[in-house]
């Protein structure tokens, strides 16, 4: 029997082709736009680590000791506290990040030199955010405390420099100092930048800077500390420090730190570790908002700074709206189109179908018209992101449509258009056929 339907609806739609033009443009239309935002909010709301999201966490104390009220506690940390808690080792892995422009040179490439990002970390930052070598592997855990000069470096600056070829045991110069490469990374672009997500609720929306891309050099923590030394940005201050160029003993908060906690066990210790330390620090004078600490997880704090841009929802809600214009146009053609069939309709009736049988019958026309208005609207997604990825943000390289959206284009435009189509099918399924044999 749907074979049958199939078959009456596409004659039907090639009976009336001009009419049938139309409601599949309607679709099309709304479908494309629709999609190339959801698309782009679907991948810029995902998770950066599926494999690990769920044991990290991001460690939140209030070093500031400014006489104001606080309803949150900083989103980064002063170095002491940063250290201290890395040092303190409660966690199955931590890792501390910073970063800052520093400029660079290749000893032996013969590049001219480059100003670049540098990230300042951890060991742990590797197997903790599974990021991906290419060449070599990371530095070990005793290179963090000793500051040997060794780095990693991105697959961009190693394809920038050295044309791609494994760079392992070259030299780098860091303003006047020189690192050794032991490790490049494959391309690695998580979305967003998740280890360096902070003050988006001060952004009014504005987060696109969150998906920029990872830095091109990572050396160890320390080793930063002293080759990148009054490089590095800072979140806040809560005094006038007295030297900007070396924040270590600035009353100020500039460092970010990632704990793993395997399971919910261990980060209930670690949380009730996290407020005794506040406390100590607070009998110690060091901290006077002592009772504030927080434990949020990964998407948890990816979710209280709201990186999804504001403009990206806004454009989402704006595409929606014009789908359902698109819907409700495509309801009065619908309407139009089965209606002026009544004489045809009534013959049916009249030959023993059902009203269910003609109502099923109009709904499979719907959904071919869904189905077609689909392929047109998956070619205008793969304009509207191509469009996308010409605009001057962060994410715009980000912006693609993977396995699971194209299947969702189709989906949603066959939905649409069984939705559309369900008030003109009824309307059809209710004509007598009496009357409409007296008008043949």
């Amino acid at each position: 029997m749907f074979g049958y339907y199939l078959d009456l609806a596409w004659r039907s739609l090639r009976r009336n082709s001009v009419l049938t033009a139309l409601m599949v443009l309607a679709i099309a239309v709304g479908i494309g736009a629709s999609m190339t935002t959801l698309t782009v909010m679907h991948l810029l709301s995902g998770d950066p680590v599926p494999t690990r999201s769920g044991t990290l966490f991001y460690p939140q104390v209030d070093p500031d000791t400014s006489l104001r009220e606080r309803k949150d506690p900083s989103d980064v940390m002063d170095y002491h506290s940063a250290v201290d808690l890395w040092r303190s080792r409660r966690a199955d892995r931590q890792t501390l990040v910073t970063s800052g422009e520093i400029k660079l040179r290749a000893v032996d490439a013969h590049k001219p030199p480059l100003m670049i990002e540098m990230l300042a970390t951890t060991a742990d930052f590797f197997p903790m955010f599974d990021v991906p070598f290419q060449y070599g592997g990371s530095w070990q855990p005793g290179d963090d405390e000793q500051r040997t000069r060794v780095a990693v470096i991105s697959a961009q600056l190693n394809d920038k420099l050295f044309g791609g070829a494994n760079s392992v045991g070259r030299t780098l110069r860091l303003r006047d100092n020189d690192v050794r490469i032991v490790g490049v990374l494959k391309p690695w672009r998580p979305s967003p930048q998740f280890y360096q997500v902070a003050g988006g609720r001060f952004s009014n929306g504005n987060t696109g800077a969150f998906y920029s891309k990872p830095e091109d050099v990572m050396v160890p923590f320390f080793t930063g500390m002293e080759v990148g030394d009054g490089s590095f940005g800072v979140f806040n201050c809560w005094r006038v420090p007295d030297d900007l160029a070396h924040l270590q003993d600035a009353p100020c908060a500039w460092v970010s730190m990632w704990v793993q906690l395997d399971s919910p066990a261990k980060a209930i210790r670690y949380a009730q570790f996290l407020a005794d330390y506040a406390a100590q620090q607070k009998g110690l004078g060091r901290y006077t908002h002592a009772d504030d600490t927080r434990l949020p997880s990964l998407m948890q704090w990816l979710d209280y700074n709201q990186v999804v841009p504001s403009d990206v929802r806004l454009q989402a809600w704006l595409a929606f709206a014009f789908l359902a214009v698109c819907l409700f146009n495509t309801v009065g053609l619908l309407l139009a189109k089965f209606l002026r069939r009544s004489g045809e309709i009534g013959v049916r009736r009249a030959l023993g179908a059902s009203r269910r049988a003609v109502f099923a019958q109009c709904l499979v026309e719907a959904g071919m018209i869904g189905l077609l208005g689909g392929a047109g609207g998956w070619l205008l997604t793969l304009l509207g992101l191509w469009l996308v990825r010409r605009q001057p943000a962060a994410y715009a390289d980000l912006v693609h449509l993977d396995p699971a959206m194209f299947l969702t284009t189709f989906t949603m435009a066959i939905m649409a258009s069984l939705l559309a189509g369900v008030l003109p099918a009824y309307r059809a399924s209710r004509v007598a056929p009496g009357l409409q044999l007296k008008t043949l």
